[in-house]
């Protein structure tokens, strides 16, 4: 029998039987593939928020109602304050669960105990604070209606945490970290108050720096450095030995970007006859984002506005009779303050001559993986000691923090009566518990009235000047003189120029009697925001949005023409002259578009690494706070003949704008190509809201960050705030919420809360709002009439 045929079938049917099984194997992976992923997204879909049917809460007295709107705003509608917020706590935990327990947790210093060691100088340096510690002594003095909303908000928080655990409900991210949310306490929401009061900085950074250098440069030089004002610029109330770059090197310092705008105008001035108001407060953008919009209603009560996730109440937004906006006003309300140790008694420090034993407190820091570290901080008269530096230079000399937010606080008190005030009288009364941080509100009733406070606890210095540096603590005359008067606070009640708007600018003259701050933003922003409400007597809140999103770059405006003139001399080469003639012919707003921004921000950020990289170490620069206003003044002096060390060290003006502009070009032709007219600001300036886990892997950021970076316009300088990092563009600091608000129709105010409402990444309103915030889309929310999906909480 020939059997040739079947020798050479032979190997055809291997490679079929080889293929077979792969394709096998092939559809096992998949089917298996599938199931995992089907069972993932039931899982994960069972972790989402429940916003329709019926969920039982054994403690509530009476049924609550939960309206979500088409934008995930929850509307609360209960018939008593013990049953509105025991549910705003629950409503919270089943959106931001996680994002309130990493919050408690950064602020308390215990996040080593689910992250590990990688985390254990970021809680040394916040139980050196004691932010936590603060919240205690807060407490203490709280009254006890007070201390019952705290209470009834965290019996919310705790329903929802017992059944996630119980339902094994949790959220994703508490299995990848292998962690659980512990019971949520009323010292959670103070402690997570008193991180935002830290958030919002207080100079202590900038005295560091000052310190430095002093002691590094000569007396001149340094001078120039130390913060300042320009002249004849607008304000809203009218006219030792201490290794400071070793002390500080692993320092938690807040973003000096962290501002904000808000205005309020008078029905003069507006088309519906009635006051609008505005606010956009400039945070840090993130995914979830950091701010939970939310309605909550009463027979007594009828908010709508936004809070931080953790803790009960609106600090921000209106009721039907008043809205109000905050931002930062910046005060000096941190003093360092240089401490002689006692040689012979590590905990005794000099103060008037006499030896004074400091508190030691125990403070371990578990951490997850390792063993737990026993930690020590040590508070003197003025504070905690937050310079770690006298262990490696043997000195005896240390630096201890005063801070008003240390000091017991009432503010959720502030904010329960401020939601509940009618008229600026009550309102006025509710900011005087509001102590820390001082921020600059602003008001607007429906009885036409428009008013301005800048409240909080503020130091007396005698000397304003004393604010700049570091003080003597064994000095008795170095201690702060009490707190500005709280009827003596800056405060505006209907002006007569119709308007009134802070960003985060000098708000009081020299006649005002008391120092507020040795550092203020840049007045750019407040400039263009007071240029568009002084145009018109015919206001909409169109008008007060577009505002919002404006991008006029006022800074532009004012050195593009100096920079022209001083560079008219100069042999420039065809690069040089290109860019020169784009900037002289833009009309100076910072829009995506644009190439202008692109090279103006470029260049003066180049300028800024020429002045200072040299000369002063990466670690203290970190201290160097709002640097660009230390940079604009010392090019105004050098432009108009004054002269600056800096600059003339430098080769002098003319050689200082030229190499950084050559610089720039190079460094420009290189990432965006040799053809200028391609250049756009948006293709260097994105936004992107990351969440806090998705630096851990590209697949935790593909599913949590869920959108690619958006090229957006505006920028640190625009009313549209926009800051960047440097390095790479990315837009890291801006308008956390937007709102404006027409006091004609108080029913129905507009938002955008980017990136979106909730905090689970399958939910639709997770980045819905991503597009709004670049393009300046707003919704609106109403105090009646809500539709949406309906969820019954029943006792």
């Amino acid at each position: 029998m020939d059997t040739s045929a079947y020798k050479l079938d032979v190997p055809q049917k291997k490679k079929r039987n080889k293929k077979k099984i792969v394709l096998i194997v092939l559809g096992i992976i998949i089917i298996i593939g599938v199931i995992l992923f089907i069972f993932a997204n039931v899982y994960i879909n069972r972790t989402l928020p429940q916003v329709e049917g019926e969920i039982e809460l054994p403690m509530l007295e009476q049924e609550v109602t939960v309206i979500t709107d088409e934008n995930g705003v929850p509307h609360i509608q209960a018939a008593n304050e013990h049953d509105l917020y025991i549910a705003q706590g629950y409503i919270q935990a089943q959106d931001r669960i996680f994002q309130m327990e990493m919050s408690r947790r950064q602020a308390s210093g215990t996040l080593s105990e689910i992250v590990g060691e990688s985390a254990v100088d970021h809680d040394k340096y916040f139980r050196s604070l004691g932010l936590r510690r603060a919240a205690e002594k807060s407490y203490d003095i709280y009254t006890d209606e007070s201390k019952e909303v705290l209470q009834w908000f965290a019996d919310g928080v705790n329903q929802y945490i017992n059944e996630a655990k119980e339902n094994n409900t949790l959220p994703i991210e508490f299995t990848l970290m292998g962690a659980v949310p512990a019971e949520w306490t009323p010292l959670d929401s103070l402690t997570i108050g008193k991180y935002m009061a830290f958030d919002l900085g207080g100079h202590w950074e900038r005295q560091a720096f000052n310190y430095y250098v002093m002691n590094n440069f000569e007396e001149e030089k340094a001078y120039e450095l130390f913060p300042s004002y320009p002249e004849e610029k607008p304000t809203i109330i009218g006219d030792n030995e201490i290794d400071i770059a070793s002390s500080f090197e692993k320092a938690v310092i807040p973003h000096a970007f962290n501002g904000s705008n808000n205005w309020v105008v008078s029905g003069e001035k507006t088309a519906s006859g009635m006051p609008l108001l505005a606010d956009d407060p400039h945070l840090g953008l993130a995914t979830p984002s950091i701010w939970l919009q939310m309605h909550l209603e009463t027979e007594d009560i009828n908010v709508s506005g936004v809070i931080f996730a953790g803790v009960p109440g609106i600090i921000l937004g209106h009721n039907e009779n008043i809205a109000w906006g905050v931002t930062n006003t910046g005060p000096d309300v941190q003093q360092l303050y240089m401490e002689k140790r006692n040689p012979e008694n590590p905990h005794e420090f000099l103060f008037e001559d006499v030896w004074e034993e400091a508190d030691v407190i125990d403070e371990p820091i578990k951490v997850k993986d390792s063993e737990t570290i026993d930690y020590q901080v040590v508070e003197t008269r003025h504070g905690p000691i937050i310079s770690e530096f006298a262990e490696d230079s043997g000195k005896d000399t240390v630096l201890s923090l005063r801070w008003t937010a240390l000091d017991p606080t009432t503010e959720l008190e502030a904010i329960l009566d401020i939601n509940k005030a009618q008229n600026w009288e009550e309102f006025e009364a509710g900011l005087e518990k509001f102590l820390a941080p001082a921020q600059n509100f602003v008001f607007a009733s429906t009885d036409g009235t428009i008013a301005y406070k800048a409240n909080g606890n503020i130091p007396i210095y005698e000397n304003g000047d004393d604010a700049l540096l570091p003080l003597p603590g064994w000095e008795a005359d170095h201690e702060w003189n009490g707190f500005i008067p709280f009827d003596e606070l800056p405060r505006v009640v209907n002006p007569d120029k119709g308007f009134i708007a802070t960003a985060n600018n000098k708000i009081a003259g020299d006649d005002y009697p008391y120092h507020i701050s040795n550092v203020w933003a840049q007045p750019y922003r407040y400039e263009r925001i007071a240029e568009v409400l002084e145009s018109s007597n015919d206001l909409t809140a169109e008008t007060m949005m577009d505002l919002q999103m404006d991008v006029g770059n006022l800074q532009a405006r004012e050195f593009v023409p100096i920079f022209s003139d001083v560079l008219g001399g100069v042999e420039l080469t065809e690069i040089e002259t290109e860019a020169m003639e784009l900037l002289n012919d833009w009309d100076f707003m910072d829009e995506a578009g644009y190439a202008q921004p692109l090279i103006f921000h470029n260049w003066m950020d180049e300028m800024e690494a020429l002045l200072y990289n040299d000369e002063i170490p990466e670690n203290v620069r970190g201290l160097f706070g709002s640097r660009a206003q230390t940079t604009d003044e010392l090019l105004r002096k050098a432009a108009s003949g004054d002269g600056s060390i800096w600059i003339e060290e430098n080769g002098g003006i003319e050689e200082v704008l030229h190499s950084a502009l050559k610089n720039t070009l190079t460094d420009l032709e290189e990432e965006h190509g040799e053809a200028m007219s391609e250049w756009q600001w948006g293709d260097y300036h994105k936004v992107q809201f990351h969440h806090p886990l998705s630096g851990i892997h590209p697949v935790l950021a593909f599913f949590f960050n869920n959108e690619k970076s958006m090229s957006v316009g505006g920028s640190s300088v625009t009313p549209m705030a926009a800051s960047y990092d440097a390095s790479d563009g990315e837009v890291d600091h801006g308008a956390s919420w937007r709102f404006v608000i027409d006091m004609n129709d108080t029913s129905r105010g507009h938002h955008i809360v980017g990136p979106g409402q909730s905090g689970h990444f399958k939910s639709d309103w997770y980045h819905d709002q991503m597009d709004d915030w670049v393009e300046g889309n707003y919704h609106e929310t109403k105090l009646d009439g809500v539709e949406g999906k309906r969820l019954e909480l029943v006792p």
